[in-house]
């Protein structure tokens, strides 16, 4: 464990160990960094050719890019850049100890300095999970560097109605829980069995529990009421959204009880999802695990779909 001191005026910060990454399964990218703040440190996966439009996969709870680790050689052999943020808190990135320094205006802030700082145009963005409350936000707010969305097991709550009973309870466990067990849980979202190698490459992140306070608190970052702070800000990103004509594509799995429906409120209120090839895969929460390549090729062929209009 390493403590950054004095990094970010206000922030305790720290930083896992790179020995905790050594030989994972699967994962044989090097690693990459982008200051998202003074001294606050973004890892990212940046495979495939650096000239070609760049592929954004963005990650949600309590996961990292290791979770596309089957998909980026995939995407990347087919010609383009793939590029997997690990969020501030989560895999190779710094971890601030305070789960109250991850605000959603926060998470923003460093996801858009991220992007910004590679200059990324043209992006096909991905994402899934909680990265979908942070990815579609980036879309809403630089439409002009998204070329097109795709969307799985993700949603854009606005506190206007209750959550599903997983997600409620999701919240409840992850702030007030004293266990908190990272590959036990990707293993609940999970139909297949991981290997003891894949739960020890998502537990490499947090050698301790104050490593682990991003993760808790990204929950806070889903809107309860229709007056929340981040209930205004999710409308505002449907109110863009409501104008998106770009390709807007859903990918579902079958066996997901936090996003089920989701994707059909996405597919009626979004012009751009209009006429998509939308798709159900096979497998639970976590798709990136059960359905990869299916995933990949949905990937593959919404690039390739807009290419040859």
């Amino acid at each position: 464990m390493r403590t950054i001191s004095g990094a970010v005026v206000g922030m305790h910060i720290l930083r896992t160990d790179e020995a905790r990454f050594a030989e994972l399964p699967d994962y044989p990218f090097s690693p990459r960094w982008a200051e998202v703040q003074d001294g606050l440190r973004m890892h990212y996966v940046d495979e495939g050719p650096q000239a070609a439009n760049p592929v954004v996969m963005i990650h949600g709870e309590p996961t990292w890019s290791y979770l596309w680790r089957h998909m980026i050689p995939v995407i990347a052999n087919n010609g383009y850049r793939v590029l997997a943020p690990d969020l501030i808190g989560f895999g190779k990135s710094d971890k601030p100890s305070n789960p109250l320094d991850y605000t959603y205006d926060r998470h923003m802030q460093w996801l858009t300095q991220w992007m910004l700082s590679l200059d990324l145009r043209k992006v096909t963005l991905v994402c899934q999970n909680w990265g979908s409350l942070l990815g579609l936000q980036l879309a809403a707010r630089h439409p002009d560097r998204i070329d097109r969305i795709i969307v799985g097991n993700g949603r854009l709550p606005t506190g206007n109605s209750n959550p599903p009973t997983a997600a409620a309870l999701w919240r409840v466990f992850s702030l007030h829980s004293p266990w908190f067990p990272v590959s036990h849980l990707v293993q609940l979202g999970t139909d297949r069995s991981l290997s003891r190698g894949e739960l020890a490459a998502y537990e490499a992140p947090f050698p301790s529990h104050a490593h682990k306070a991003g993760a808790r608190g990204f929950p806070r970052l889903l809107p309860r009421m229709p007056n929340d702070h981040v209930s205004e800000l999710y409308r505002d990103a449907w109110a863009a959204l409501e104008q998106w004509r770009k390709p807007f594509v859903t990918c579902f799995s079958n066996g997901d009880p936090i996003t089920r429906g989701a994707d059909r409120d996405l597919q009626r209120r979004i012009p751009g999802a209009h006429g998509q090839p939308h798709i159900t895969l096979q497998g639970g929460h976590f798709l990136q695990e059960d359905a990869p390549l299916d995933f990949a090729r949905v990937i593959l062929d919404a690039c390739r779909c807009v290419m040859a209009a």
